[in-house]
């Protein structure tokens, strides 16, 4: 298959279990472990901005309340994303994709966006944050690799930025995986650390597809994983996997 620009291993929202899930002190502690690709998930505020969340609703990561695409940008930047966490992380604010771009492209981190849409709002989100990483991304030497459990919103990405690659989120590979590949214009499919095998994993690398499994956080599991030819890992432990990298 041909050259694939992105590193091994991705820290499952930017920092992993080491930090608030979907912060900038997340991405920031990923940084300082050296990591050079990060996952994080992308949804919309109330008045259509890109920011970083991965519930439809506010309560398990912040001190909101209620669905988050009820508020608009400004409201969700009241909240505190820290202190669920660790009270060592309070104040730490819901950071918006904008941030995300500048402190990636800042520090040579690659980025894997999970497009993450409130429901009712599949295709706008997929254009919006499409539009944005397209513009916040311009001249990157490698874009950011755009994944989604939504067709809808996969489709309607392709349509906005057809140039930045796709990939689709499943537990487990369909039995129809190519048709549905090929439906999203994806370059990579992204499925559960369990559901692969080495025949599953072969068949859809030759068919000139990258495979990425979540959420592996095993170093032993991960070594399997990489000798039947995984192209990624995203993981909750970064400080873990590192030494595939030479990290550690």
């Amino acid at each position: 298959m041909p050259s694939w620009p992105y590193p091994l291993v991705f820290a499952h929202r930017l920092g992993g279990a080491l930090a608030p899930e979907n912060t900038l002190a997340g991405l920031q502690i990923a940084a300082r472990l050296g990591v050079r690709a990060v996952e994080c998930d992308v949804k919309l505020s109330a008045d259509g901005e890109p920011f970083l969340l991965h519930d439809d609703t506010l309560p398990r990561t912040t001190n909101g309340s209620g669905p988050a695409r009820a508020l608009t940008l400004a409201q969700l930047r009241e909240l505190d994303a820290g202190s669920r966490f660790h009270p060592a992380f309070a104040g730490e604010a819901l950071p918006l994709l904008e941030e995300l771009a500048t402190l990636c492209r800042g520090g040579d981190i690659l980025a894997n966006l999970e497009i993450k849409p409130c429901p009712g709002r599949e295709a706008e989100t997929g254009r919006v944050v499409a539009e944005a990483a397209c513009r916040l991304w311009k001249g990157a030497g490698v874009p950011p690799l755009l994944s989604s459990f939504s067709v809808e919103a996969l489709q309607a990405a392709a349509a906005t930025a057809p140039e930045l690659p796709r990939g689709l989120l499943c537990v487990s590979p369909p039995a129809d995986w190519r048709a549905r590949l090929e439906a999203v214009g994806a370059v990579a499919l992204h499925c559960h650390h369990a559901s692969l095998n080495l025949e599953r994993v072969d068949t859809l690398r030759r068919a000139g597809y990258a495979v990425m499994a979540y959420t592996v956080n095993d170093v032993m599991e991960a070594r399997l994983l990489q000798s039947w030819g995984v192209d990624m890992l995203c993981t909750d432990r970064p400080d873990r996997l590192g030494e595939l990298e030479g990290r550690c």
